[in-house]
């Protein structure tokens, strides 16, 4: 944590930070990426990470224009629903979110995040998700200022803060993001709201340690999870190095 507040009692931020304490003030959720997973037998995936620990399932939803991608729509984030009973939390990479909301909620999205780059009407799109019973969430690319958060940041559930650029998976975590979300769990704190923060971008035993010390709590894991060869091993290990800030896979 940073000094934030600073001047009515706060931990100044050259003093150690109990990296445990802030786990249990906040709480740590692995959520797998399903971009990274075997498509020709997506149902068992899911059921094996869902088995495995996964606190939720990550869907990323790509249009090809917002992002070069082009990924999946609604229809599979209903098959999804129907083999889990995880929180599904769908991100949409797409130019009109506004026009497909309805869709993935239909579908049983529980999570909604909607990136502030195509937001022309950001007050009005999260007041819609939240009319649909739904968790609301803003995403900011990597080079997407703070500053973008000015007037929304009280309105949401979450922050997703794009660790690389997005549209493919396992790319390799940018290490300037850190600074990045220590300045928002600082605006978060200094405000005195229940935001999330959600880091979305290589995630691994590597970097998980960092960005919760930086202040975040939500990490999505594609190829981390999905490219190893025990699914819970790896959820535990990057649950247990969340919650000690990295320490173990330090030495």
């Amino acid at each position: 944590m940073s000094d934030a507040g600073a001047g009515s009692g706060s931990v100044s931020i050259d003093q150690p930070i109990d990296i445990k304490k802030e786990c249990e003030m906040r709480r740590i959720l692995i959520a797998p990426s399903i971009l990274s997973a075997d498509f020709t037998s997506l149902g068992d995936e899911i059921r094996a990470v869902d088995q495995a620990g996964a606190d939720i399932i990550h869907v990323d939803v790509m249009d090809g224009h917002f992002v070069p991608n082009i990924t999946i729509g609604p229809l599979v984030v209903k098959a999804a629903k129907a083999v889990t009973s995880k929180e599904l939390d769908v991100h949409l990479m797409i130019s009109n979110p506004d026009a497909y909301i309805e869709a993935f909620a239909d579908a049983g999205a529980d999570w909604i995040t909607v990136h502030v780059e195509t937001g022309r009407h950001l007050h009005r799109t999260i007041s819609r998700i939240k009319d649909f019973g739904k968790r609301a969430g803003v995403v900011l690319n990597p080079a997407t200022s703070l500053s973008t958060l000015d007037y929304i940041l009280e309105e949401v559930d979450l922050v997703m803060l794009m660790s690389v650029n997005p549209g493919f998976g396992g790319q390799s975590f940018i290490l300037s993001c850190l600074d990045k979300i220590r300045k928002l769990r600082d605006r978060i704190d200094t405000l005195g709201i229940e935001v999330d923060i959600e880091i979305d971008g290589g995630i691994s035993s590597r970097t998980i340690g960092d960005a919760v010390a930086a202040g975040a709590n939500i990490f999505v894991a594609g190829s981390a999870v999905f490219g190893s060869d025990d699914y819970a091993a790896t959820i535990a290990e990057l649950r247990s190095l969340a919650e000690t800030g990295g320490r173990s896979a330090r030495g």
